[in-house]
């Protein structure tokens, strides 16, 4: 059986003690859900801008994933959860996911979930290659 490890990093908050960031297992790396975080403040970026939450998440994955070992080039799959599903709305993620993933994109699924606490607008989970 492969061996699977928690991990995290200090560089991201982290906003559940319960669960880890990310739990490696073999050669794939599994992100939990990450909200757009600023770092710096430890608070939600643009608090109601979908897009600045957006773009803070996909930082937050970058680096989580850059501690671990991997990078946005290996990601293979994202699921976008997102408050509301209006054409803007994906308008937006599709910008923001075109930035982050500019060749070879994954593979995505996006589905329209009930509010988050907070004001949190988005939470994005992803799968990559170690």
């Amino acid at each position: 059986m492969t061996k699977k490890t928690n991990f995290n990093t200090e560089k991201v908050l982290r906003t559940n003690f319960v669960f880890p960031q990310a739990v490696i297992a073999g050669d794939l790396i599994f992100l939990s859900g990450t909200w757009g975080i600023d770092t710096a403040t430890g608070k939600l970026a643009g608090n109601d801008s979908y897009e600045e939450q957006a773009i803070q998440s996909f930082r937050n994955i970058k680096t989580i994933l850059e501690e671990a070992g991997s990078s946005m080039e290996k990601v293979v799959k994202t699921t976008i959860f997102m408050v509301s599903g209006c054409d803007s709305d994906f308008k937006i993620i599709n910008k923001v996911y075109a930035d982050f993933f500019p060749e070879n994109p994954p593979v995505r699924s996006a589905p329209q979930v009930m509010p988050f606490p907070g004001g949190i607008l988005i939470s994005v989970e992803c799968i990559a290659l170690r």
